[in-house]
């Protein structure tokens, strides 16, 4: 065998090593954070907001569901500004003990009826954990993937980081759906809590999985050099601004698309609707495991097209017409019918969500592509997907009627098809890995 081939072996194997870390570390996230999610729309409001009734109380317990995006940016500011100078995999680390930690501590934190407005106040501080955790993991689970991975297969290496969160929530699900067929009095006492405590067994998983994985190619480099940033969050805000804005609409619906239907839709149909609780649970499930069945295809899609933007719009077109059929397919209240809905408005989105943090980390060059990429996809989640209970909940509210939230939705695909569209006129950075990395020489710092 040449020292070549042993070498190319070599890689293969630490790239796969990565794309399979990136995988793991970012399901037990996605499960975390999700779980909370399924918890609001289903019990959150009789155990932590009691006083509050009816659809007063969902929207409070969406607004705690929205603390998690809130802290998101902070997290990702954070956790972007040591991934960019320190590496990758240390902050991988430190963010799935985050994540791990917070969200046992929300299966044993007591209710309002033992101790009070203590309660909501714990959870909210307990959520804003949470969200830091998950704004710092994302990135960095995205780019230790496709920063290992073989020319032209970053998007296809950066998919394996996305396929956490389909199977992040199908995890979700199925742990809610097995424990909603408790009586409703042990569900809301004790059941809801077992998802959260499941975490800390899974968390030690993900850690043994993490810490084999090596530093990504382009970050040694980086520190090799020694031509990492002293500020990159001040230097990206000051040389790539639009980026950051075309990046936070081009992730809108591959975030909200999943709030939609697990959060939202879930509410809706479980209180307004004459849907019970595991008939759509068991409809939200169907739904993810086609995302986790078609998922990776949008990644093969986007690798074998020449043209990204050409992919992009084949991959979201339809669900400007899937996204309004799903909710009048739910609002029959047949129950095939949903689930047809649900399951075929979900192909659009995870075939382009498959594909988008390959893309989106592309054109950020890759000195600043940490806090770059985190910033786009929080602040995303922030002003965007986070919101999209509480607003769906707001015009259902106020109108009375599903009408305004499928408009709502509908705007957020398009925004997202048009803003994708115009980052992806933007230089290619994974191009241009073969020339030096161009770092400011202004602020070189070793550590």
């Amino acid at each position: 065998m040449s020292a070549n081939t042993a070498t190319a072996r070599e890689r293969t194997k630490a790239a796969n090593r990565a794309g399979f870390g990136a995988f793991i570390g970012s399901t037990i996230e996605w499960f975390d954070f999700y779980i909370y999610g399924t918890a609001a729309a289903l019990v959150f409001d009789k155990v932590f907001f009691p006083e509050l009734e009816g659809p007063i109380g969902t929207l409070v317990a969406f607004a705690t569901f929205w603390v998690g995006f809130l802290a998101r940016p902070l997290g990702g500011i954070v956790f972007g500004h040591y991934g960019d100078k320190l590496g990758r995999k240390k902050t991988l680390v430190i963010t799935l003990l985050m994540m791990g930690v917070s969200t046992t501590a929300i299966g044993l934190l007591p209710g309002y009826a033992s101790i009070g407005i203590a309660a909501p106040i714990l959870l909210v501080c307990i959520r804003m954990i949470q969200g830091i955790g998950l704004g710092g993991e994302w990135g960095g689970s995205v780019l230790i993937a496709s920063e290992h991975a073989p020319k032209g297969k970053s998007v296809l290496y950066g998919a394996f980081a996305q396929q956490g969160s389909p199977v992040g929530n199908t995890l979700s699900t199925v742990s809610f759906l097995a424990i909603s067929q408790l009586p409703d009095d042990a569900f809301v006492s004790w059941g809801w809590r077992v998802p959260f405590l499941a975490s800390a067994a899974l968390v030690m998983v993900g850690l043994l999985v993490r810490l084999k994985v090596s530093e990504s190619p382009a970050m040694a480099k980086l520190i090799e050099k020694k031509e990492v940033v002293k500020l990159p969050l001040t230097e990206v805000l000051r040389s790539h601004p639009m980026l950051i804005v075309l990046g936070i609409g081009a992730c809108t619906i591959g975030l909200s698309a999943t709030y939609f239907k697990s959060t939202f839709a879930l509410s809706w149909a479980t209180t307004s609707l004459d849907f019970d609780r595991s008939s759509f649970l068991t409809i939200i499930l169907v739904a993810n495991i086609t995302q986790i069945i078609v998922q990776p295809f949008g990644a093969l899609i986007a690798t074998r097209m020449k043209s990204w933007s050409r992919a992009v719009t084949v991959m979201l077109l339809p669900e400007l017409i899937l996204m309004p059929v799903m909710f009048l397919l739910i609002s029959t209240e047949n129950y095939g019918l949903a689930m047809l809905g649900v399951a075929v408005a979900t192909i659009p989105h995870c075939l382009y969500y498959a594909a988008l943090a390959g893309m989106l980390a592309s054109r950020f060059p890759a000195h600043l592509r940490y806090t770059g990429i985190s910033l786009c996809y929080q602040l995303c989640g922030t002003l965007l997907g986070g919101t999209t209970p509480i607003i769906g909940q707001f015009l259902l509210n106020r109108t009375g009627s599903i009408t305004a939230v499928i408009a709502y939705a509908v705007f957020q695909v398009a925004l997202t098809l048009g803003c994708m569209l115009l980052l992806l006129k933007r230089p290619n950075h994974d191009e241009q890995a073969a020339e030096p990395v161009a770092a400011p020489r202004t602020a070189p710092v070793t550590a």
